[in-house]
């Protein structure tokens, strides 16, 4: 039985509960927001491991990081690292994004690596197949599609990213838009291409029963993929996106009735202007499911910075209703990550999401920040390493310390001189 159809007839899991305690929230919210939806549990039925998170309303936003091997880089052993790195640094999930040397093998360690959920997306190793066996991405069957997403699913992913939400009424959309950007998913030009080429409705869409009963098999979250994202700020908002998002809530509606958890995926590149709107649309034409988001990118004029315009979106659509983010590291439109590259965007995704969880309130970071205020006024320096999020920094000024033990005011403190003129230092 699904966390779903648990869920649905009363029944508290062990999933739940955990993820209750995680939250510190009553399990039965856990349990409803499941049955309606709003909330996930990625926990393929295939899979054990140590940590379980919940993603969606009512709960503190949840940070992805991204590995994987590719043509131009094939080095297991530095996706393992990657791996350790961005745990350490504190992501609730990975998403192994291999298109290069051995896809399976390299599925399978990041499955037994990792103590966080794991996700995919399988039209990948599918398109990539499709060449090495048949020349051609749009030789690709049907059959070689869903073989790919059940043995994925089967090998034990908690969560798939699926391009379904892409079919031909949105592809007349965007050739008749003339945006800046086209198509920048990987996904969606793979799918686009195969539609094109073949003149076929996308399989992923037309059958979307075949694919609902693969995901309730394993009880695998459906993330539906934002194929047709914008890839500009220029091209926030625009027809073919929209037409795209009705679409995914069309599919959302039946997997939710099917018993399938699911989220949507949602685009990268948006101005601060419009973060409101697309997370209002989103949870409005999507029935409120989690949204997942990729960055957002709030410029497109700061590569070698990305990790930081996606941290200052991020915050933003985390304050307006989004749940998961996707991180960005400083590589993103400049080439392949490193193992730096990789701690730094964790850091930055979990600062915006502990950013975005004061804006909502959420009782667990508000009072961390309240306590490091105390701490700082206190010039408890222990205190302070034990309550910041990373406190390197902070441990490596112990290195210059003057005697002071808050910022670098020296004996000139706002704070300590406050403190002792209210008689409270």
């Amino acid at each position: 039985m699904t966390q779903v159809l648990a869920a649905r007839a009363g029944k508290i899991t062990e999933e739940m509960e955990i993820v209750a305690a995680q939250e510190n929230v009553d399990v039965e919210l856990i349990r409803q927001g499941v049955a309606e939806g709003t909330i996930v549990i990625p926990k393929n039925k295939n899979r054990n491991r140590s940590k379980l998170c919940g993603i969606g309303k009512g709960l503190d936003i949840k940070v992805n990081a991204l590995i994987g091997t590719s043509s131009d880089r094939d080095q297991m052993e530095m996706e393992a690292r990657k791996l350790k790195i961005a745990e350490e640094a504190g992501c609730h999930s990975f998403m192994d994004l291999s298109t290069g040397g051995d896809i399976d093998g390299m599925r399978k360690q990041t499955l037994s690596l990792a103590s966080v959920a794991v996700g995919s997306v399988p039209l990948y190793q599918a398109g990539v197949e499709a060449i090495q066996k048949k020349g051609s991405i749009v030789a690709m069957t049907p059959d070689d599609l869903f073989e790919t997403i059940e043995k994925q699913a089967a090998d034990g992913l908690d969560f798939m990213a699926i391009h379904s939400a892409l079919n031909f009424e949105v592809l007349n959309a965007l050739q008749k838009t003339g945006r800046v950007t086209d198509i920048v998913s990987r996904g969606g030009s793979f799918m686009t291409g195969w539609m094109l080429h073949n003149q076929k409705e996308n399989p992923l869409y037309e059958q979307f029963d075949r694919l609902l009963a693969i995901m309730k098999e394993y009880d695998v979250v459906l993330s539906v993929g934002d194929a047709i994202r914008p890839g500009s700020t220029a091209d926030s908002l625009d027809e073919p996106q929209l037409k795209g998002l009705m679409v995914a809530g069309q599919l959302v509606k039946r997997a939710l009735e099917a018993g399938v958890q699911v989220m949507v995926e949602g685009p990268g590149h948006v101005p601060l202007n419009h973060i409101e709107a697309t997370m209002l649309l989103q949870k409005r034409l999507c029935h409120n499911v989690p949204y997942y988001i990729l960055g957002f990118l709030a410029t497109d004029v700061a590569p070698g910075y990305d990790h930081i315009t996606a941290a200052i979106g991020g915050a933003y659509a985390g304050m307006c209703g989004a749940d998961f983010l996707c991180y960005l590291t400083p590589a993103e439109h400049l080439g392949l990550p490193t193992e730096e590259d990789v701690r730094t965007g964790v850091i930055a995704a979990r600062i915006a999401a502990h950013a975005a969880n004061i804006a909502r309130r959420r009782k667990n970071a508000w009072n961390r920040d309240l306590e490091m205020a105390k701490a700082r006024v206190a010039l408890d320096l222990d205190r302070q390493v034990e309550l910041a999020l990373y406190p390197d920094k902070l441990l490596a000024s112990r290195e210059t310390d003057n005697g002071h033990q808050c910022a670098v005011c020296g004996e000139t403190c706002a704070a300590q001189v406050a403190a002792e003129y209210f008689g409270i230092a």
